[in-house]
């Protein structure tokens, strides 16, 4: 018979059918995409950064063909096209063209979608035009050519000149009236032109230079004489009479420097090149405001490859010019490499030295673990704090200080008081402290306790333990700390602007007067080169080719250093890596 189940009792459960896999959260197979993936996502963003930069970058000094473009306006222009785009012309801007314009568009706009096509022109002649770049919609240009004579002058002042040749004058009189002669001339005498107006700006910055620093340098002999002895006594007597003799012979060498200036000046301004613009005004260019000219539409590969050299060389050797957005950067590289150098010497040490305690000989307790903290804390404080406690602390009571005791004749001209490279050098070591003292507190807690117990049963004291098995165990990771802490503080700006930057030094931090370095001169530096000329910079179309530049000639000097810290941090680890156990 067949059992009947009793209404107090449930039927028997069936046992749980066994999974045939693994869940996919216990494979971790989407822990290896996402962080695969977020991987490659920041690979992507670097590279494509670099190749950025390094494309604008190595192309900003690429001589351009000039073209001439004539406007259903009547207006004919000539220059280089810096850019390209596409945009959706405004209803106001179509009712500012031509009806030949707006019925080329009209007729084009089902091909492009409504969308028109501009390029931005340099044309230079700023002071003939007023401007220095100009939007031409191509649906307004009637008529396009490249002119064989076309000429680009860049010149020392005033920015570019676009224009053709049609005279060389000698004396004001012309001694070639057609462009392939009138070009021919400008190449026999530029160089000497050229030479000579090197020669005037050496005069300049280094003779009259030195001409002042000698007559500021006895004024203030005097001024220490009055101090210390009194306005009325002999010594203050002897020491006017040799600051009247001292400023006599400077007097007589600085007339002598201003008539070799003026004789310079004169041979120099007696050439001229005329070019005649698009507008058909002729304009007579000193040879002496040239820097460099070349009939762009004739260039052959070879020559237009001496021109990209030769504007590199300028920019890698020369002083700024032209707010900055022409000419060299040569102040800028080294003032940056200095300061960088003078912030590295400056934090290692005192990083160094305050990690070994905190690691090797504080106990642990609250004074420690506030000190940790404050460590960790001030690695997030914004730079621009750094920069505000450098400019109260070190520039105006250390600074200030200093005047007072040792140079109290110059004051109130201060020398120390006020921002300085010494001071931005400080002020940076302080911002990169807490990378140096975390990293290596890292790195001597990785040398193993056995080679520290080794070197005590051996009978080496604590210090000793600490110089010859330690430190040179942990000197790997200290070089990665230094690594990253050189890295940060060559791309800062924000400190710098407020304790020792300018747009523009005349005198390097180190040359080859004593002492050689000065630690009180201000200085100017890449990254705030890049900032003033991208956009603090009246011609910002012009400065804009300058910030790629720039900036890769700043990761290239970075990079360069970094390589040789990595490059010693390996032969330090290759040297101590047998040593281990």
């Amino acid at each position: 018979s067949t059992p009947v189940a009793s209404p107090n009792h449930s039927p028997p459960r069936k046992a749980p059918r066994a999974r045939g896999g693994t869940s996919l959260l216990a494979q971790g197979e989407n822990m290896l995409w996402l962080t695969g993936g977020a991987l490659a996502v920041c690979s992507v963003m670097i590279v494509g950064f670099l190749v950025l930069v390094l494309a604008q970058g190595t192309a900003t000094f690429w001589p351009k063909p000039l073209v001439e473009v004539t406007l259903d306006d009547g207006r004919v222009l000539l220059g280089e096209v810096t850019r390209t785009e596409r945009f959706t012309p405004t209803p106001e801007t179509v009712a500012g063209w031509s009806e030949q314009a707006r019925a080329r568009f009209q007729n084009d706009a089902a091909e492009r979608g409504g969308r028109a096509t501009r390029r931005l022109v340099r044309t230079g002649n700023f002071e003939l035009t007023g401007t220095h770049f100009e939007w031409i919609d191509d649906v307004a240009v009637v008529r396009e050519s490249r002119p064989d004579w076309a000429t680009l002058l860049e010149r020392r002042a005033w920015g570019r000149f676009y224009g053709v040749p049609k005279e060389f004058r000698v004396d004001g009189n012309a001694v070639a009236s057609t462009p392939s002669a009138a070009w021919r001339e400008f190449r026999r005498h530029h160089d000497a032109v050229a030479t000579r107006f090197e020669r005037r700006y050496q005069l300049q910055k280094r003779d009259f230079g030195e001409l002042h620093a000698r007559a500021e340098g006895a004024r203030l002999e005097a001024k220490e004489v009055e101090a210390k002895y009194g306005d009325q006594s002999p010594q203050h007597e002897t020491a006017l009479r040799m600051l009247e003799g001292e400023m006599r012979a400077i007097e007589s060498q600085r007339r002598t420097l201003e008539e070799e200036v003026r004789l310079l000046d004169e041979e120099n301004a007696r050439y001229e090149l005329v070019l005649q613009t698009t507008s058909g005004e002729d304009a007579a260019i000193p040879l002496a405001d040239v820097v460099r000219a070349f009939p762009a539409n004739q260039l052959s590969a070879a020559s237009k490859l001496g021109v990209y050299g030769s504007r590199w060389g300028e920019f890698l050797s020369d002083d700024p010019r032209e707010a900055n957005s022409e000419g060299g950067v040569l102040p800028a590289i080294v003032g940056t490499v200095i300061m960088t150098l003078l912030m590295s010497i400056a934090v290692v040490p005192f990083g160094v030295l305050a990690a070994l305690y905190l690691r090797e000989y504080a106990k642990a307790g609250l004074a420690v673990s506030a000190v940790r903290i404050a460590i960790n804390n001030m690695a997030g404080v914004p730079s621009i704090v750094f920069g505000v406690f450098g400019l109260g602390f070190f520039c105006y009571i250390i600074g200030g200080s200093i005047d007072q005791f040792l140079f109290a004749e110059k004051l109130p001209n201060p020398t120390y008081g006020r921002g300085g490279v010494l001071w931005a050098s400080l002020t940076l070591a302080l911002l990169t402290l807490p990378v140096v003292v975390v990293s290596t507190e890292e790195a001597l807690a990785a040398v193993p306790r056995s080679m520290r117990e080794g070197s005590y049963a051996c009978g080496a004291s604590k210090w000793q333990t600490i110089r010859r098995i330690v430190l040179p165990r942990a000197m790997p990771g200290i070089m990665t700390g230094f690594i990253l802490a050189m890295a940060r503080g060559a791309g800062e700006v924000a400190p710098l602007m407020l304790v020792g930057a300018v747009k523009l030094a005349p005198d390097l931090p180190i040359d080859g007067v004593a002492p050689y370095l000065h630690p009180d001169r201000s200085f100017m530096h890449l990254g705030f080169h890049i900032y003033d000329v991208g956009f603090q910079s009246q011609n910002s179309e012009a400065g804009k080719p300058m910030v790629f530049t720039t900036t890769l000639l700043l990761i290239t000097i970075i990079a360069f250093l970094n390589i040789a810290a990595v490059w010693l941090r390996t032969r330090l680890r290759r040297r101590f890596v047998g040593g281990t156990f």
